[in-house]
């Protein structure tokens, strides 16, 4: 069975790695979509959709399960997402989200939808990994080491830092 599996990324994290081992248990292949693959370069999307994928191929090599890693550009029309994500994407049979709106999108259209809890929500969250990277604290225990390889590798740190202040400044 093959499943999918969508978010941002910005970036992966020890949240999303533990998700998509307890997805492994369930599945034989998973489809991990890169969502918002056209964002980058601002302080809530500082990475492209380039560097989200290679942050998550290289994260998930130990996972043992087949995966696919697929940019996702945004619609603006929520009606029909569902139908552009399965247009990019090998076929799935069950979708895994906490995202509402997400669930509900993928419920409306037939798809079989599964959520999981969510682990140490109060650190492991996008926002608060990122203020860290922008503020010098400590982010490199939140993510794989291999996402903290490509952010040292895409000089990641010194592009958020930069981008907040250009950010700030225009306030």
């Amino acid at each position: 069975m093959r499943g999918f599996y969508i978010g941002r990324f910005q970036p992966y994290h020890d949240g999303h790695q533990r998700m998509v081992a307890e997805i492994a248990q369930e599945l034989d292949e998973l489809v991990v979509g890169i969502g918002s693959a056209g964002d980058s370069h601002t302080t809530r999307n500082p990475f492209t959709a380039g560097e989200r994928v290679m942050m998550v191929t290289k994260a998930l090599k130990d996972i043992d399960i087949t995966t696919y890693v697929v940019p996702i550009e945004d619609l603006d029309r929520n009606a029909v997402w569902v139908g552009h994500v399965r247009s990019m994407t090998p076929h799935f049979d069950v979708a895994y989200s906490n995202n509402p709106l997400v669930v509900r999108l993928f419920q409306e259209a037939g798809v079989d939808v599964r959520q999981s809890h969510m682990f140490q929500r109060d650190v492991l969250e996008g926002t608060e990994i990122r203020e860290r990277l922008i503020t010098g604290g400590d982010w490199e225990s939140l993510v794989p080491d291999a996402v903290v390889e490509t952010i040292h590798e895409v000089d990641g740190v010194e592009r958020i830092r930069r981008i907040a202040d250009t950010d700030a400044s225009e306030e």
